[in-house]
């Protein structure tokens, strides 16, 4: 695999500049079949003869720095007798500001690309094209790309080529492509162009969303195009971007003479609003047109209510998983974040996994995370660890377990199971090996119930004991290493042990519930000896604050789970329905086209929560799907990979109507509930012989086919 072509860069380090490398070839035979292998230290953009090659925006992706994605294309079609071939290269995740260790996270190692094009003649001989020292480089018409802070483009700058440099980089870490590419997948025409208040010309496409964008125009050579970004308006509706912090998130276009098309290729932002800073044309919805990029994952998983806001939440979860998994899973796409965090993959892999086919993401996500493992088992906080960690946080490094086992579950897949199961093992013996007190986790620096309502004044943690929340996740990683281990046929009798003395303190030591938070992971994680005393606790707790939830990070995943868990399907039908703050609903009536990442990112006042930790695009508290598809509707693998299915709906008069659909391997599985002439009416399809359980107990045996009650 690329056994002839070398590594090349430019001469120099060319800062935030792109640089750009052609190289000119001639055919002398009729062609039956060319490929190109490439990939690169940075992100790449090829063409060959002025046209793009391939779909995969921003390849070759983002991957632990132990190894790089291989890329291959078919290029038979866009052949002709002369050839040229051109690669433009930005910092991307390699070098960008996106590290926080600056663009020498991987040593002064300057941004490079390798590739190979093979051409194999219809008379049986073959070609090979590489990069070597015979290609030419110059400073690009970009000027400038940085995914923070955006791009600078001059389409008038004269490109002047010389010489490349070849770079000893090692081929070891080039791996085939294992994640799925990201591509462009929908156009969005702005919904309105209109003026705010202090006089700025802002382009609204209505949908908060991550990619970028297509501009047409007439211009004249040296006219500027100059746009910023944003989500959200501030409450006298003027454009509001303080919560991007230090990422710039801006594009500027210097212009070439006459009619002209452009879109970035080696950026993106997330946004809902434009501020046309300068445009030298005459401004239309025409003019500019939304791009959402994602990851290529094909949508698997649908609900719809009949409820309009509880609708309009379905939407705001599926559009905040696609602005999130950009090959990474994301917390954000729009400030000077957007990292792989472990505790956002971990509290929504489920939903996740119903939603859309995240399996061959995950696969590759959870390899780099078993790479980026430390040797004593410690997880990083992001994945790719593009940042500096000293230890692994509760909730957050469990995506080390939760995430496999979720992947076994939703898809049957064994082999991701198999190949993650001794970094899952790894984790619990880092823990055991990291505390002050055996068979607790305690000592370190947690990020507890992170962004909870019910955090003291000054903190972004919530008010639940943070020792006690990381004995409990203690006890959950354990057990799914069990589970995961009996799948696998491997002897587990240690961690059945461990297992036993982990709860058994955990119950001994933390023997009073005081948050909401607290009550729902002792109940969830089978901790509490007295389930219904603390879940009636918990709702009490729910009642007495009117009917509002409390909890954040660690709490909200597990907590409508918890209360239907022990007899209070109603009121976590009446959590879910909520509509003032703090809800899932309020946002929703706020605006919210995708998930906030505070309950009150912006208040019913206009009100912004803060500067520094406010994303309006930020998934997680998006989990809740899982409820719906699960406890809702019913739907729930019985056995991996939906192989086996138990339907048990939930219905309630606080609803007409709710269905949920996931198209799992074994196929379509669907459970719809409504009201009709005073009774209650499902209507169930399931792939495979099933058992369904209506709401009286009463099970059912049925065959593969529609059913109805």
């Amino acid at each position: 695999m690329l056994n002839n072509a070398k590594w090349i860069s430019h001469p120099v380090d060319m800062g935030f500049e792109c640089p750009v490398f052609k190289k000119n070839f001639s055919l002398s035979k009729p062609v039956k079949r060319a490929t190109l292998d490439i990939t690169a230290r940075g992100c790449y953009y090829a063409e060959l003869n002025g046209k793009r090659i391939g779909d995969f925006i921003l390849a070759p992706g983002a991957t632990s720095l132990e190894r790089i994605q291989l890329q291959t294309y078919d290029i038979t079609d866009m052949l002709s007798k002369e050839n040229t071939i051109s690669v433009s290269l930005s910092k991307g995740w390699f070098r960008g500001r996106i590290n926080w260790r600056g663009n020498e996270y991987y040593g002064h190692m300057p941004e490079a690309f390798i590739a190979e094009a093979r051409i194999e003649y219809e008379d049986g001989t073959s070609e090979l094209i590489v990069t070597d020292e015979s290609w030419l480089s110059a400073s690009s018409k970009l000027r400038f790309s940085d995914f923070y802070d955006g791009d600078i483009y001059d389409a008038t700058y004269e490109e002047s080529y010389g010489p490349c440099k070849v770079q000893d980089y090692d081929k070891k870490c080039i791996v085939p492509q294992q994640g799925e590419k990201i591509t462009e997948q929908e156009r969005i025409s702005p919904m309105e162009i209109f003026t705010t208040p202090k006089g700025e010309t802002v382009i609204d496409f209505g949908q908060n969303l991550t990619g970028y964008f297509e501009i047409a125009l007439n211009a004249k050579a040296g006219d500027t195009v100059s746009f910023s970004f944003a989500e959200v308006l501030d409450k006298e509706g003027n454009f509001y971007t303080e919560n991007y912090r230090t990422a710039k998130a801006q594009f500027e276009y210097v212009c070439r003479d006459g009619y002209q098309v452009y879109k970035p290729y080696l950026s993106f932002w997330g946004f809902r609003y434009i501020r046309v800073n300068s445009f030298p044309d005459v401004l239309s919805k025409s003019s500019v047109t939304a791009i959402v990029v994602h990851s290529d994952m094909k949508r698997t998983g649908y609900l719809e209510s009949s409820n309009p806001l509880l609708n309009q939440l379905f939407k705001n979860i599926v559009w905040g998983q696609k602005g999130n998994f950009l090959d990474i899973p994301t917390d954000c796409p729009q400030r000077d974040e957007r990292m792989g965090w472990t505790g956002d993959a971990e509290v929504f892999c489920k939903t996740a996994s119903y939603n859309f086919d995240v399996e061959r993401f995950f696969d590759k996500w959870l390899t780099d995370l078993m790479i980026d493992q430390r040797p004593d088992g410690m997880i990083p906080n992001v994945i790719p660890q593009y940042w500096s960690d000293e230890w692994s946080r509760a909730a957050w490094g469990d995506a080390a377990t939760v995430c496999p086992w979720q992947m076994y579950v939703t898809y049957g897949n064994r082999e991701i199971l198999e190949r993650q199961f001794p970094s899952m093992c790894k984790y619990v013996e880092y823990i055991g090996n990291h505390t002050d007190d055996e068979y607790l986790w305690t000592g370190f620096d947690h990020f507890g119930d992170w962004l909870g309502i019910d955090a003291p004044a000054g903190s972004y943690k919530g008010a639940s004991d943070t020792d006690f929340i990381a004995s409990v996740f203690y006890s959950y990683a354990t057990s799914l290493v069990i589970k995961a281990g009996k799948a696998l046929n491997k002897d587990v009798r240690e961690y059945e042990e461990l297992y036993s003395k982990i709860v058994d303190k955990t119950r001994k030591t933390f023997t009073e519930y005081k948050t909401q938070t607290e009550c729902v992971i002792a109940l969830y994680f089978d901790i509490a000896t007295d389930k219904a005393a603390v879940a009636k606790q918990l709702a009490d707790m729910i009642k007495s604050n009117g009917t509002k939830l409390t909890t954040g990070f660690v709490g909200t995943p597990f907590l409508l789970h918890a209360l239907s868990q022990n007899g209070y399907t109603d009121l976590a039908y009446g959590l879910l329905l909520q509509e003032e703050f703090p809800s899932w609903l309020y946002s929703v009536k706020q605006g919210a086209t995708t998930i906030w990442e505070h309950w009150d990112g912006k208040n019913d006042k206009g009100e912004f929560w803060s500067k520094d930790m406010n994303s309006f695009n930020h998934y997680a508290y998006g989990s809740v799907a899982d409820w719906v598809y699960e406890v809702g509707c019913g739907i729930t693998p019985a056995s991996p990979g939906f192989e086996k299915i138990v339907i048990a709906p939930h219905p309630t008069d606080k609803l007409g109507m709710l269905s949920a659909r996931i198209d799992t391997k074994q196929g379509t599985v669907s459970s719809k509930w409504y009201h009709f002439e005073g009774k209650v009416r499902y209507e169930i399809t399931t792939p495979c012989d099933n058992t369904i359980i209506i709401i009286d107990g009463k099970e059912y045996t049925v065959n593969k086919g529609t059913h109805i009650f």
